[in-house]
């Protein structure tokens, strides 16, 4: 079957369900509120989110593509995440970050275009740890007190407000420009002669000078003023991403250098811990002041490139500040989940590579259903602290044709994301639009992704912020139809008992052993209390007729009998009913369909 007629099924067959009824959000039955709420994070770049340009040129400035400011974010913004279920609003980029945009008149340093990656430069690519990013302020000299009046207008609307810390490395043209009295810079006191010292912040190469990146040059010279490849740094800090070399790729993280925990990187990774080192000291100073701006979490980047014992050491002190400050791990390996739960102290873990990764292979086919319950398994004892989502700054957009194609083919997987545990789910800014990150931005190619390099606009997104009315009344009728999924589901996946705080059980192997359906269609219940839910998704091409039988534990843990007659009502879509006799239904699966059915 062709995309294009596959994607006309999927619209029309949930057209022809959301069109009949759509369900009210103050007489809905998600809105029964169980003892605690799920933690429902939505990501936004903050430079991209309200900018309303639509220029869109290809390496372009600041004055050209325009930029998105902290005052943008206004109420009528924060009061839509919040209808739509979000409790935590991630802003990403918030940091003072390397930039090619000249803000010397403010008495902020100017940065050398060689290490900068994009016109905007990459969030990740810290300059001032104390600062704020100046192209986010309308005025630049009070960007600290813009900041805080978003701080105050995110809690106002009962959100709570994430950022960034970037504790594994920094811009290499890192300098604090508003520091706190007393505070030294990160490298101020190194021994530079030294490849490695304890209490050295950095790691360096002595004797060698950091060579820039000849296809830095070569590509970006005659689009990016004053890019000459005569950066000089000597003796050369190690890169970000360890690479002892003074002369890294273009695709490593060259315009960022390693921070020094007191590990000996290239010697056995032999630990100096005691006393504790420098760096870890000037951390938690840095984390304590945030905290102290009112700030409720932190999104850790690569975290596991960072000693746990630090996060061990670190976490409880801040946690003085605020005890209910929240800090969410990104992290790549398995074997490391439960050491950064329990020795690590982190309350929240990226789950990429085991949940997202499958998901995404299943749309395409390549994966079986039966993956998820093993994935489940396999995280028992911490699915509570696994934060799941579909889309990120570092993800390809679902609608572009590098991931599924369109925005409706992703939402049994997002459906399963955000129900199948008590663990947070997160979305993208645009996500709920079907924004499908075409462009080749600047530094940023066209591979599928929302720059986080450039200054861009995002078109669908830009739809819905509709010149900062913050509205659906540009969107087309499938956006608002995808928009709605999200809010019905958002909401339910926050506020359902049985979500929040249930049970799980899968139903996808007992039925697939009975041959009921197949390994393209996922079934399992939540349950807890009188609140009892059946999840059923498929990733199926075409309509099919399935039988789904309820398995003797399902039944018990329901209360009810195989001879009993039990109805279910679906709630994301709000028409479709589902009657078991013997234990067993009927249904008609539409392509890459997804129902959430209440038993009645």
């Amino acid at each position: 079957m062709t995309k294009p007629a596959l994607f006309k099924i999927i619209v029309s067959s949930l057209f022809l369900v959301t069109a009949c009824s759509q369900p009210k959000e103050k007489t809905s039955p998600i809105m029964q509120s169980g003892p605690t709420e799920k933690v429902v994070v939505y990501q936004m770049m903050t430079r991209l989110f309200a900018n309303t340009t639509t220029t869109n040129k290809a390496f372009g400035s600041i004055e050209e593509n325009g930029v998105g400011k902290f005052n943008d974010i206004n109420n009528t913004a924060l009061q839509s995440l919040k209808a739509m279920g979000i409790t935590h609003v991630w802003y990403t980029g918030v940091l003072e970050h390397a930039t090619m945009t000249d803000y010397t008149a403010y008495g902020i340093k100017k940065d050398d275009p060689d290490v900068i990656k994009g016109r905007a430069g990459s969030p990740y690519a810290i300059k001032d740890y104390y600062d704020v990013d100046p192209d986010l302020a309308v005025d630049v000299r009070n960007r600290m007190q813009e900041f805080e009046k978003l701080v105050e207008r995110t809690h106002q609307q009962d959100l709570k407000v994430i950022i960034d810390f970037i504790p594994n490395h920094v811009a290499r043209s890192y300098h604090s420009d508003v520091k706190p009295a007393g505070v030294r810079d990160l490298g101020e006191d190194d021994d530079t002669k030294m490849a490695f010292k304890a209490s050295n912040n950095f790691y360096y190469l002595p004797g060698e000078s950091f060579v820039v990146p000849a296809e830095s040059e070569q590509k970006n010279a005659s689009l990016y003023p004053g890019k000459d490849g005569r950066y000089t740094e000597l003796p050369a800090k190690v890169t970000g991403n360890d690479q002892f070399t003074a002369s890294p790729g273009i695709n490593e993280w060259f315009e960022t250098v390693k921070l020094n925990y007191g590990v000996d990187v290239q010697n056995g990774k032999a630990q100096y811990f005691d006393p504790i080192p420098n760096t870890w000291e000037k951390m938690r100073d840095i984390l304590v002041y945030w905290a102290g701006k009112k700030v409720d979490g932190f999104r850790c980047d690569v975290a596991e490139m960072v000693p746990v014992e630090f996060w061990n050491w670190v976490i409880p002190q801040v946690k003085k500040v605020n005890p209910k400050i929240i800090f969410i791990a990104e992290i790549y390996n398995p074997t490391a989940y439960s050491n950064y739960i329990t020795a690590g102290r982190f309350d929240y873990l990226y789950e990429k590579v085991k949940l997202y990764d499958t998901l995404r292979l299943l749309i395409d086919k390549k994966r079986s259903t039966l993956d998820i319950d093993h994935i489940q398994q396999s995280l028992t004892g911490i699915n509570r602290h696994m934060l799941h989502f579909l889309e990120n700054h570092d993800e390809q957009r679902i609608a572009s044709p590098f991931f599924a194609g369109n925005a409706y083919r992703a939402l049994p997987a997002m459906t399963i994301s955000a129900t199948i545990d008590e663990g947070p789910v997160m979305i993208y800014f645009g996500q709920e639009v079907g924004e499908p990150g075409k462009g080749a931005e600047g530094f940023s190619g066209e591979d599928g992704r929302t720059t986080i390099f450039d200054y861009w606009g995002v078109p669908e997104h830009q739809k819905w912020v509709n010149g900062g009315d913050f509205n659906d009344s540009l969107l087309s009728e499938g956006q608002r139809t995808l928009r709605k999924y999200y809010s019905t589901l958002l909401n339910l996946a926050k506020t359902n008992q049985a979500i929040t705080t249930g049970n799980y059980e899968d139903l996808t192997a007992f039925n697939i052993q009975k041959a009921n359906f197949g390994e393209d269609v996922h079934a399992f219940v939540r349950y807890q209390g009188t609140e009892r839910l059946l999840v059923i998704n498929s990733f199926n091409d075409v309509p099919s007729p399935i039988k789904l039988e309820l398995s003797p534990g399902v039944l018990e843990a329901f209360g009810v009998k195989a001879s009993d007659k039990l109805s279910f009502q679906d709630l994301l879509w709000g028409k479709e009913q589902l009657s078991f006799e013997n234990g067993v239904a009927v249904l008609m699966i539409k392509p890459y369909s997804t129902y959430i059915f209440k038993l009645q």
